[in-house]
């Protein structure tokens, strides 16, 4: 079974792995009509505005059509970080394979390959060709080599526990001070059962266990942090 959304790891030039979550089909599709929906109402007010004015207002009326349709998803693609307003909604936006922003001439690219995925009617040969592969890319984005992935969240830096700091009394490497230091940033999100099962792990470190040893090497994460 192919699941509708899924994780795609990439390794940067750098040596780092990066792990992006590529949109589905489904949500792909709620923002693509969210997009269409906005275009619309945009061409409705030009025809407003301008088919009463004669030929020259139909020439503008249409040369506005053209541009709007054609360049408003590479616009906000391009200087809105890879989305446009239905996938800003949708907290999607579109990248290069490699995780690097995506570039005018990819946007260009996968865009103006729409009318491909469009054939024969909404999209249809774009649905198909992306409900076939993992990553779920349509011709579009397999010509401009691009995903559309969940936009990662931005984290809150997670204080510190305000307790007096405490000197290792054995020399450690940094390796293992940074792992403490970790520790006591990530107690937050674990649970009480597995913050005091990692601080019993290091007794022989603390001579303590339970929370005597969670407040310990909370103690050193703040005489590290302070070197």
């Amino acid at each position: 079974m192919i699941m509708l959304d899924t994780a795609y790891t990439v390794e940067t030039p750098e040596g780092v792995t990066l792990q992006l979550h590529v949109a589905g089909p489904v949500v792909r599709c709620l923002a693509w009509s969210i997009d269409i929906a906005i275009r619309i109402a945009l061409y409705i007010l030009l025809a407003i505005i301008f088919l009463f004015s004669g030929d020259v207002g139909m020439g503008i009326y249409y040369l506005l059509f053209f541009i709007i349709e054609w360049f408003y998803p590479v616009f906000f693609e391009v200087y809105f970080d890879g989305a446009t307003l239905g996938k800003k909604f949708f907290k999607l936006k579109v990248v290069h394979e490699t995780g690097i922003p995506v570039t005018g001439s990819m946007s260009l690219l996968r865009n103006l390959l729409r009318f491909v995925d469009f054939l024969p009617f909404l999209y249809i040969t774009g649905f198909i060709c992306m409900v076939l592969q993992r990553d779920f890319k349509r011709l579009g984005d397999l010509a401009a080599e691009t995903l559309v992935i969940y936009a990662p969240t931005e984290t809150k830096e997670t204080a510190l526990p305000q307790v007096e700091a405490l000197s290792s009394p054995y020399p450690l490497t940094s390796d293992e001070q940074l792992a403490i230091i970790h520790f006591a940033e990530r107690r937050e999100h674990l649970s009480t059962e597995r913050v005091t099962e990692l601080a019993d792990s290091v007794s022989q470190l603390t001579g303590q266990t339970g929370q005597d040893a969670i407040h310990h090497l909370h103690r050193l994460a703040i005489g590290f942090i302070g070197k």
